[in-house]
């Protein structure tokens, strides 16, 4: 059964990568790669004894783990690196602040970050 799960996750992931993606370049000090994204945000919700407040990310990246070859290597993302998204003629820069797996077989990241600048 688990390995139908696998299949059908990986399926599912294929999918969206194939029609719901745009192209960002993935960046770590000198070395780069355009790799396939979906745009998305995370809600979290604080509370700090007197009122919950629910807060959301600037954006998140959902990366195929098996895209991110940076210099040749497969890596994790990391805390600094940036991502910079083409939209309506600038360039949109963001700053990875943390990641997770999106699923239990880890083969995508989910790639939290802060909007650092415009270009």
């Amino acid at each position: 059964m688990a390995a139908l799960l696998e299949r059908g996750v990986r399926w599912l992931q294929e999918q969206r990568t194939k029609h719901c993606t745009r192209d960002v370049t993935y960046v770590r000090g000198a070395a780069s790669i355009v790799v396939k994204a979906t745009v998305g945000r995370t809600q979290f919700e604080t509370d700090d004894g007197h009122a919950v407040r629910v807060d959301f990310t600037e954006r998140d990246f959902l990366i195929q783990a098996a895209d991110l070859v940076l210099s040749g290597n497969a890596v994790t993302p990391q805390a600094g690196d940036r991502i910079r998204e083409s939209q309506n003629g600038q360039v949109l820069v963001f700053e990875v602040i943390d990641w997770r797996y999106s699923d239990p077989y880890r083969q995508t990241f989910r790639i939290e970050t802060k909007h650092v600048a415009t270009e």
